[in-house]
């Protein structure tokens, strides 16, 4: 009986109420120190990355150069970066952020760890809308970001309404996702074609092309995409309760029907933003969540600022790599996206039992 008792009292699975509760706490901090340390690595990137993109071309000014140039006197290649690379870069960071942001609203609200804007539908929906109106309607080009939110939304409808029988099927809602995409690119691609197929306008927006945009665009993007980001955490605890059962949160006091349609309406807002400016982005909003739950975990109220951090670095990398990578020609950010996304894509459906059927 002494050598039983030695080798439970030895055994870590105790049943002590006050070990398992000094367990927890060593486990949770471990985990906010892990979250901490990966927020603090992702911004230190970001920052250098901003800092190389600045300077990846012909013309490169040191750290005080750019300072100078930027808030104490005019210097030439200062100014010349700033009107050419920085609208860009800006657009970068935001776009990225933004679609980053959705694609968790989207896995928050619709419990389905592949939704995407790209992927569902909601990305074509708003590209096709902010084409249609850059093609016809110019006059109204600064309120395209409107009509790509309303574009957004149609397509959401459409595969939110198309995929119910009796219940969301995950399975379903990519399928449905996957068709009507295929419908709203088709039709880009046709405007695209009669409209003679040009490097600006209609074309930089079907083929995510942010090559020639300029202070204008940001103008454009910023505001939308900043009301976005903080209503986005804003919902951040609402959607930690959007992950549950159905039944445990409106157990909890939770409207589950109101709260999945305005988070949808933020998903999409920030989805249609983004692609009215910077195109269609495929995957991004796939990759990041889940590089987001492995390193600061699953409550959303980190993994939504942490995946701002995330996606602006991604799509900020994409579009560097796609400058640098063919050069003196450029491959568009989305491209780069669609060629890192499309394994990811197939090893997460592979890995996950729950559609390998």
């Amino acid at each position: 009986m002494s050598k039983e008792k030695n080798v439970r009292e030895d055994s870590p699975l105790t049943s002590d109420p006050e070990d398992i509760r000094k367990m927890d706490m060593s486990r949770k901090k471990k985990k906010t120190a892990r979250a901490a340390l990966s927020f603090i690595i992702m911004a230190v990137l970001l920052i250098v990355l901003i800092f190389a993109s600045v300077n990846i071309g012909s013309l490169q000014v040191s750290p005080s150069e750019l300072f100078r140039g930027l808030f104490i006197e005019r210097i030439e290649n200062v100014a010349a970066i700033y009107d050419l690379r920085f609208p860009r870069i800006v657009i970068s960071l935001f776009a990225g952020a933004a679609v980053a942001v959705s694609g968790v609203l989207f896995q928050a609200v619709l419990k389905n760890p592949l939704a995407d804007p790209g992927i569902i539908g909601i990305s074509s929906g708003a590209s096709f809308v902010a084409v249609l109106v850059t093609a016809f309607l110019p006059s109204l080009y600064f309120f395209t970001p409107l009509f790509a939110f309303a574009g957004g939304v149609l397509a959401f409808f459409l595969v939110y309404s198309l995929s119910w029988k009796g219940g969301l099927s995950p399975l379903r809602i990519i399928l449905t996702g996957v068709a009507v995409s295929a419908m709203f690119t088709g039709l880009s691609d046709a405007l695209n074609s009669m409209t003679g197929g040009n490097s600006s306008g209609v074309a930089s927006i079907v083929e995510g092309n942010i090559t020639q945009k300029t202070w204008d665009d940001v103008q454009t993007l910023l505001p939308y995409v900043i009301i976005g980001l903080i209503l986005a955490v804003l919902f951040s605890k609402i959607c930690n309760l959007m992950s549950l059962e159905d039944k445990t949160a409106r157990g909890l006091g939770v409207n589950v029907n109101l709260m999945r349609i305005v988070i949808s309406l933020i998903a999409v807002l920030l989805a249609s933003i983004s692609t009215a400016v910077a195109g269609a982005i495929s995957f991004l909003g796939l990759i990041v969540p889940h590089i987001g739950r492995i390193l600061v975990g699953s409550d959303h109220r980190a993994l939504i600022p942490f995946s701002m951090l995330a996606g602006a670095f991604t799509f900020l990398l994409a579009d560097t790599i796609g400058r640098t990578v063919a050069a003196p020609y450029e491959v568009s950010a989305s491209i780069i996206m669609s060629v890192i996304g499309g394994p990811f894509f197939i090893i997460l459906l592979r890995r996950s039992k729950k559609y390998a059927a």
